[in-house]
């Protein structure tokens, strides 16, 4: 009987080899592949800064092109985006406007361009409202900035006062 025992308690002992750095190891093994995946989305985000002008004379016979802001993307690797510019809560039709916060309530026509040169209306891309602007494939998810150029135009017959306007700026992809 003592024989069988000290034989179980050996046997079981030499199923179990312990390393030098005293870690277990077993006498078998077996292993499995575990799978995983995940599946990348297309996305971007959106900031923006304002728009701000000096101040605006309305007997200046030239354009008061002071106006200058961003908008800021940040896409999936991949992605071709485009950026949009609504036309405003004070547009008629296609034409942006800037409402006094005053008791008047008059309004200030100005427009918001691609480039400094002021000659390519930025746009919702609707039929006359402006083109948006389409960017190639972006390299990676960094942040990408583009200026926004405004102008206000010459001799318009408006009181002193402030003038706002809100536009929605958008990135499709």
């Amino acid at each position: 009987m003592k024989l069988t025992k000290l034989f179980l308690f050996l046997a079981s002992i030499s199923a179990l080899v312990i390393s030098s750095d005293g870690s277990v190891l077993a006498a078998g093994s077996a292993t499995k592949n575990l799978a995983v995946s995940a599946n990348v989305i297309q996305s971007c985000s959106i900031a923006t800064t304002a728009v701000t002008f000096v101040d605006y004379d309305p007997t200046a016979t030239s354009p008061n092109d002071s106006g200058q802001g961003t908008v800021t993307i940040a896409c999936t690797k991949g992605v071709a985006p485009t950026i949009g510019l609504g036309f405003g809560q004070n547009a008629s039709g296609t034409q942006r406007s800037m409402l006094q916060v005053g008791a008047a309530a008059k309004l200030l026509q100005y427009g918001l361009y691609q480039e400094a040169a002021r000659t390519t209306a930025w746009g919702d891309g609707t039929a006359g409202g402006g083109t948006v602007l389409t960017l190639t494939a972006v390299p990676d998810n960094n942040p990408i900035t583009k200026q926004i150029y405004g102008r206000i135009a010459a001799l318009q017959n408006v009181p002193n006062d402030t003038y706002n306007d809100l536009v929605l700026a958008s990135v499709n992809f």
